[in-house]
This record gives structure tokens, sequence and C-alpha cells, in this order.
């Protein structure tokens, strides 16, 4: 009961901001469905014409259905940037093998005495496809659409890692956090969206089949009675489109008085995206577009580099080894001027004064964990490491400054490493799944967790103090930019930032944690 009660006033509390996720998950997957549509459909008749084509063709769809949606995501982000693009070309390219299929399948089994019948009565081919074959494959085919439609809804929740929005923000967001009221609020509409949209699809199927192909022994309900006008049917369907095209096609124009203020998909980094946000707001009248938990350092640096992001906060540390692939220094000065210098140089992007805060890495372990095997450093981790398995983020599992180069430090020979994203891996930590875990040193969960951050008593970790970096292009038409950024600098100690986390970790949105922070610096 207690559950339910969390669950139902975590709702009251994030109604807006769920319709709004809610409402954008709806236009993105129609408009994929849509998309999708027009181009499976034509060509199922195409190779229904051509047979020849039809191996080929259904054959690469099956290939694009084998592919991680994951992966594909990471072809198309370089091509197309952030955002919707990629996340609607990727949900289209999915929900083409279950229509093409169909209506492939649809056309060419067709009683064989009812072609014949049609070409007898001096039917031309187009008039035996539009007359004769495309309205008895009409079942086939609304169920491939059917299909695909209930599929979109799903695929589409994987969009929030590119900053596209959607109901994935939530679940994403509540997987990272360990919240389950986030991963509910978020999962439950999607589930009534597929539900919804299954019914709706129906009932379109209802009325674009046949008088005569439909069961006539099924009594008229209320529902198809409602349905029988068909000029308010098609009205209604033209409205539909067009309010959904229109709205989705105005989410890829960047205004030239708008700078979108981007993040990476942990909780530090919303706040900080927010708390960038909200100042340029306050202080400017420029138009901000928040693109926050796009996921990982390559993604938002990409998007950075292809221009459809302005600014966001980056660490030292991950500038100087994960970006520009130098090899680690200690002394903070030193990491700072080489990623200013070849920030600028490189990829004429300029990199503000830090924050104020070390968000440098760290491991941990449970605190009995540690004093049942007089665990103090990683170098005492690396003695018994070989009977004990680690929970790492896959970014950090996978870079030089992580895992990689601590393993080659420290001699540290894991008996296996998992690749678990956000707060997933302090859960595996907790049920004993996993014994270590890397964490950020400001990470609100630490504190929740109460875990044991053993010394980097060999000083691999590089700093990682936080930098607000802003496109050259960008500060150059708003030079006022700088001053507004210039404001934070010095400004979020360690503990300040372990506070915010830890406030987001306990159900309060980023934004006005953000915001809060902002106002008590007046």
């Amino acid at each position: 009961m207690n559950s339910i009660n969390s669950f139902i006033n975590f709702v009251i509390d994030r109604k807006t901001e769920i319709i709004g996720l809610f409402i954008q998950h709806i236009q993105l997957t129609i408009f994929s469905i849509l998309v999708a549509v027009l181009i499976a459909v034509p060509l199922g008749i195409l190779i229904v014409r051509y047979r020849k084509l039809s191996g080929p063709i259904i054959g690469f769809t099956n290939i694009v259905q084998s592919i991680p949606s994951l992966a594909l995501l990471g072809f198309l982000i370089p091509i197309f940037g952030i955002g919707s693009t990629p996340a609607i070309i990727m949900v289209v390219m999915y929900s083409l093998l279950p229509i093409v299929k169909n209506t492939f399948t649809g056309l060419t089994n067709i009683n064989p005495a009812l072609i014949e019948a049609a070409d007898g009565m001096g039917l031309t081919n187009t008039q035996v496809l539009l007359k004769v074959r495309f309205p008895l494959a009409m079942p086939i085919i609304m169920s491939g659409i059917r299909i695909s439609s209930v599929t979109a809804v799903g695929l589409m929740t994987i969009a929030a890692f590119i900053g596209a929005g959607g109901l994935g923000y939530l679940v994403f967001s509540g997987v990272s956090t360990v919240n389950n009221n986030m991963i509910l609020a978020g999962a439950i509409p999607a589930c009534f969206l597929a539900l919804f949209l299954d019914f709706i699809i129906g009932k379109v199927e209802n009325i674009v089949i046949p008088e005569g192909i439909k069961d006539t022994h099924k009594a008229p309900t209320r529902t198809t009675r409602f349905f029988k006008n068909k000029k308010i049917q098609l009205w209604a369907s033209v409205l539909v489109v067009i309010i959904i095209i229109s709205t989705v096609a105005a989410s890829f124009i960047k205004s030239e008085d708008t700078i979108v203020v981007g993040s990476k998909n942990f909780n530090e980094q919303l706040i900080l995206g927010d708390m960038v946000a909200s100042l340029i707001e306050a202080k400017t009248d420029i138009k901000v577009t928040r693109k926050l938990n796009l996921g990982g350092t390559n993604v938002v640096f990409s998007a950075m580099k292809s221009k459809d992001v302005d600014v966001y906060v980056e660490y030292t540390g991950t500038g100087l080894v994960n970006i520009l692939k130098k090899p680690t220094m200690s002394d903070p000065n030193k990491v700072y001027d080489v990623m200013k210098n070849d920030f600028s140089k490189n990829y004429d992007i300029d990199v503000m004064k830090p924050l104020g805060f070390n968000n440098t890495y760290v491991v941990a372990v449970k605190n009995d964990f540690a004093k049942k095997n007089n665990l103090a450093t990683i170098s005492d981790l690396s003695k018994i490491s070989s009977k004990y398995n680690a929970g790492f983020t896959m970014e950090f599992a996978n870079r030089p400054d992580g895992y990689l180069g601590v393993k080659k430090l420290y001699n540290l020979n894991l008996k296996s490493v998992k690749g678990i994203d956000g707060g997933l891996r302090y859960t595996a930590l907790e049920k004993g799944e996993t014994q270590v875990l890397d964490a950020f040193a400001t990470d609100g969960l630490l504190e929740k967790f109460h875990l044991k951050l053993l010394k980097d008593d060999k000083n691999f970790f590089p700093p990682y103090y936080a930098v607000p970096v802003i496109r050259a292009e960008t500060l150059k038409k708003h030079p006022e930019l700088k001053d507004v950024l210039l404001l934070l600098k010095g400004k979020i100690t360690d503990e300040d930032m372990r506070t915010l986390n830890y406030r987001v970790d306990n159900e309060e949105q980023p934004r006005k944690v953000a915001e809060d922070f902002l106002r008590s610096k007046k």
C-alpha cells in the first residue's frame, strides 16, 4: 500500500512532465508508423510486380531487424546527429519487415480463380491490383501494420538516449537512480499507448476492409456505428496526420535565436545541464532548448561537433584522456590547460573556468566486505580480485582512464566484469551479484548505499574538474554567454554536488534542485 501511495504521489508531483513526455512519445511513434507505411506498402507492391526483387528487399529488411537497436542508433548518430531524426529512422527501419512481408504475402496469396476471372473481364494489371488483390489482401496488410505499431511504442523509448524525448526519459532516469516510481511512470503509459494504438488500428482496419470480406455475422457496436461516416473518418485522419507531421517536423528545425544545452545520462549531468540552461534563461533573452540525458561522453561530444548541442558541462580528465586521447596527468592545472588549448585548436570549442568540484572516479565496495577483507586501497583489492565480480558502467569498463588503465597499473584481475549502467550496478552490489563498482566521487548513491571508497594509492585517476564547454561559433554569436557561464566559476564544492545529487536520487526534480542552488548563491 505504501508503494502504491508513493507512486501516486510521484505521478501527481510530476504530472506536467509525464504528460509532456507522453505527448512526445505519441507524436514520434505515430509519425514513424506513418512513414513506415508510406515506404513499406509501395515496396510490397513493387516486389509483387517484380518478383526478382522480393528476395533482396525482404532479405534487407530481415537483416535490419537483426541489428541491435542501440547499434543501429550508433550508426545513425554520426550521420544525422542526435534528437528526433535518428530515432524516427531507427523505428521506421525496424517497422519495415512486418509491413513489407505482409503486403507481399497478402497480395500474392489470392485465389488464382479470382485473378483469372478479373483478367477475363478485361481488367488491366493495375486494375487487378487495386480492385482485386489489394482489397482481398487488406486484412493481412493491416495485421503487419498493427504488429509494427505496437513494436514501435517500445522501440521509441530508446529515443531518450539521444535527446529525442518520450517516455524512455523517465524509464532510463529511473534505472540510473534506482527509482521504481520513475520507471513505472514511464513504462505504464507506454503499455497503455501500445494497447490503445492496437485498438485504434483495429478500428481503422474495420473501416478499410471491404464489407464483403468482413465477418458479417458480427453484431454492430456503438464504436462501429461511430465509424460509419466516411467523411468524418477521412477529415479526422487528415487532421491528425497534419498535426503530428507539423509538430514533429518543427522539432527538427533549430531557431536562429535558440541555443541547445546538452548533458550526459546521469543525475549530476542533468543537474548541471539544468543549472546552465536556467542561468542562461534568467540572465539573457536567448531561447534555450534542453537536450539532457543524451548518453555517454561520445554521444554528447559528437552532438557538439555536429552542432546539435551548443554547450554542456564536461570534466577535465574526461576531456584529456577520453576525448583528446592524451596520457593521464595528476596536475589539475596542466590537465585544464591541455584540454583548453586542444579543444580550441582541434574542435573550435571554448573551455570555460572550472565550477569548483572534482568528480574523479572512485572504486567502491560494501563496508562489511571491506572490513572482512581488510580493504582500504585499490592495491588491497588487487590481491584478492580474482575471486570477485565487478559491475562497472560500460563507459568506465572501456576507457583508458577507467578500468583498462586501473587493471594495467594495479594488476587488477577480477573474476568477471559486467557492464551495468546507471543505478543498476548499485542494485547488483546490494544483491551480492557483484562485489565491486565504479562511481564518481560526488555520487549521491554512495551516501545512500553507505559504501566504502577505496583509496587510489597509486594516483592513477586524473583530476575531473567540471567545466562548461561551448562552441566558439555560438560564443561569437552570443558573447554575453561567457559572463553568464563565468558566474558559476568556483561556486560548487564536492560536498555541494554530492548533496545535490542525493536530493535527485531521492526523487526531487533535477531542474528544481539546480534552480534552488542558483538561488542559494544569489
